[in-house]
């Protein structure tokens, strides 16, 4: 028996050419820009045209380009590994939003591949319509197009999942030790943001994150440890779910306390970690009178995460075909998140 596995990700421009084009991609997706075409079209050309300047020096400091894909592989390639006892082969297959591999071509390797089951696999921890929601569609529509129909079953999520909390707790104690060395150091998990009016149509993206900040420090189980859920990445008019990690950096100047910055909802390195959180978030803290400012990585592919994927691919491979549920086989989300994409009902 012939298993794929498709790992869904952001994506990223592999070079400076590539970054209009990919700012372009992300500006047209409806999940991000819900105006219809050819509105939605002309709007995307003119702020990637925009944007692109800006993001070509953002991306200048991490050598022109994402390493993304390349993390992306590493963690495809460890969990190919993790799946081996499986009876059969299994393959892991790329498939990114906004730049190469994109779904389509990621759709057409399986296809070619010929496997008996297919699972759908984000590399979001948490939903959002705006990142798994949207993979998810293009997915779908992509694999009618072609005619790929193989009994699939999809992940949509796994804030809690022992391996992730896990594999976070064990990078954030040896960070709070040194932090600790400066005075009471504050922990900010920061996420990227969303509009609240997104929230607001009952997206379930800032309530799972949420969770997962809420495992991870029951795990680190500290008493009266100083911790704030935050979020980055704030661009344009909308009001933005908060509080936002920037002014979270500044409050902690002002305070004179240390910080430990955890990215809670990013798996791999990107730009929003390796500028955004490593060199932009740096100099404000240093510059507004932080004591010490120390940065968590992500868990790229660490054993734990690893096996906790892979434990839930093995999951989900018993369960029925067209099953598309969170890490616990289940709904996890209240009824009040309507963009909840899991199918069954929360147990009581």
């Amino acid at each position: 028996m012939k298993t794929a596995i498709v790992l869904f990700n952001l994506g990223g421009p592999d070079g400076p050419d590539a970054v209009r084009p990919f700012l372009f991609n992300l500006f047209n997706d409806p999940a991000i820009i819900g105006v219809p075409q050819p509105l939605r079209w002309c709007l995307a050309k003119l702020i990637s045209g925009r944007r692109a300047p800006i993001a070509r020096e953002i991306y200048a400091n991490i050598g022109g380009g994402s390493p993304l894909l390349g993390n992306t592989r590493e963690q495809a390639s460890a969990l190919e590994a993790a799946l081996s006892p499986l009876d059969g082969e299994t393959r892991c297959f790329i498939a990114m939003r906004y730049w190469h591999p994109l779904t389509d071509e990621a759709v057409r390797a399986v296809r070619d591949y010929g496997p008996d089951r297919i699972v759908l696999l984000p590399l979001y921890p948490q939903f959002s319509t705006t990142t798994t929601g949207s993979s998810l569609d293009v997915w779908h529509r992509q694999a009618r197009a072609i005619g790929l129909d193989v009994p699939t079953r999809t992940i949509c999520c796994y804030p809690e999942m022992s391996g992730f909390v896990e594999s976070l707790a064990a990078l954030i104690a040896p960070a709070l030790a040194e932090a600790a060395r400066a005075g009471t150091p504050r922990l900010l998990f920061s996420a990227h943001g969303l509009p609240k009016k997104i929230v607001a149509g009952g997206d379930p993206y800032q309530w799972q994150v949420e969770r997962t900040a809420a495992a991870v420090a029951a795990l680190l189980d500290r008493p009266g440890l100083d911790r704030v859920t935050c979020y980055q990445s704030r661009v344009g008019p909308l009001e933005w779910i908060g509080p936002s990690t920037d002014d979270e950096i500044l409050r902690a100047g002002r305070d004179g306390r240390p910080v430990v910055v955890v990215p809670l909802a990013f798996v791999s390195e990107h730009s929003e970690t390796l500028v955004e959180l490593d060199i932009e978030y740096r100099h404000l803290a240093e510059a507004n009178g932080v004591p010490a400012y120390h940065r968590v990585p992500t868990v790229n592919a660490m054993r734990a995460f690893i096996d906790g994927l892979a434990g839930l691919v093995a999951a989900m491979l018993s369960a029925p075909s067209g099953t598309l549920a969170n890490g616990d086989l289940g709904r996890l989300c209240p009824a009040e998140f309507g963009k909840c994409r899991c199918a069954l009902t929360v147990a009581a």
